[in-house]
């Protein structure tokens, strides 16, 4: 990491423009602030990738939040080229100056540099050959796939410099490190996943209530009802299931999500470390609904919270 980020600051001098991504599921947690020091007097634009995961009122909120700092914003599923006309019209806008500057200079035609950053897993190298429109970049589903830079010519317009995904050697707030490794930014074989999926329920029945019980069943007597049953519940049913779910401690609900998924043992035990894999891999996959996991409101005009 101290190796990336020293050839960040020398490949820096180059660049027009910096394009950072983030996943707009946990927007603050998932930006180095390294990238602010190192893109200072840079034009700057922030992507807020897997937007399409994400609470679609939040992304607005975070997208005016970041705008007010100075930055331009584009809400972005970098699997899909709908954005791409967006993001290139923003990356000129963001550049006019620039354009006019080399324009006066009689410059003409000279592309814009832009180098991409983000930490690990947020979707650089996916959002890059999207743009490109062919494999330009590894891609991968597990932090650590792109392991060095390389230039990407775009059109005539654009050049892109990919960087492998830096995050900061160690986290102040625990909350951070938890929030990164909900999104899969962190190794899992490395984590606690029973005490993470424990974490992550506690969050989501305070913040999202029937999140968990529209998914799974989640019943208050502590039975779940067989999830493969073709029944719909109508709204009165389910404010009863998210009125069921508060009620319940974060190690009991994740027992019905056991139970609802034949996550048992032979014997009749509950697997709870597979259940905790299960709600996990529901979470990142968007399958429990478009879920965030920050609100602005910890937003300061540092970047942080004070």
């Amino acid at each position: 990491m101290t190796k990336a980020k020293r050839q960040m600051q020398e490949d820096i001098k180059l660049i027009d423009l910096v394009i950072e991504l983030v996943d707009a599921r946990i927007p603050l947690s998932s930006r180095n602030p390294d990238i602010d020091d190192l893109g200072k007097n840079k034009a700057r634009l922030i992507l807020l990738n897997k937007a399409d995961l994400a609470d679609e009122k939040k992304n607005k909120l975070w997208k005016a939040c970041f705008q007010k700092q100075g930055f331009f914003v584009v809400e972005l599923d970098a699997r899909k080229r709908n954005s791409m006309k967006l993001i290139q019209d923003t990356i000129l806008e963001s550049c006019k100056e620039k354009i006019e500057r080399d324009r006066r200079r009689g410059i003409k035609n000279r592309p814009i540099r832009a180098m991409v950053v983000g930490i690990p897993n947020v979707g650089k190298s996916t959002f890059i050959n999207t743009f490109a429109g062919k494999a330009a970049a590894k891609t991968g589903n597990r932090p650590g796939v792109t392991k060095g830079k390389q230039w990407i010519r775009l059109n005539k317009n654009v050049e892109l410099l990919d960087t492998p995904g830096i995050l900061w050697p160690k986290f102040d707030d625990q909350a951070v490190g938890m929030r990164l490794a909900w999104i899969g930014s962190m190794n899992d074989s490395i984590l606690n996943i029973d005490e993470l999926s424990l974490d992550l329920i506690a969050y989501l029945t305070e913040n999202y209530p029937g999140a968990l019980a529209e998914r799974y069943r989640i019943q208050k007597t502590g039975e779940s009802t067989d999830v493969s049953q073709e029944k719909e519940e109508d709204a009165a049913q389910r404010n009863q299931a998210a009125s069921d779910e508060k009620g319940l401690k974060p190690v009991e609900i994740l027992e019905q999500i056991a139970k609802s998924r034949n996550c048992i043992r032979s014997g009749g035990e509950i697997d709870y470390s597979k259940a905790a894999v299960l709600l996990l891999d529901d979470f990142r996959s968007g399958r429990l609904g478009r879920l965030t996991m920050e609100s602005p409101a910890i937003y300061d005009t540092n970047g942080f919270d004070s």
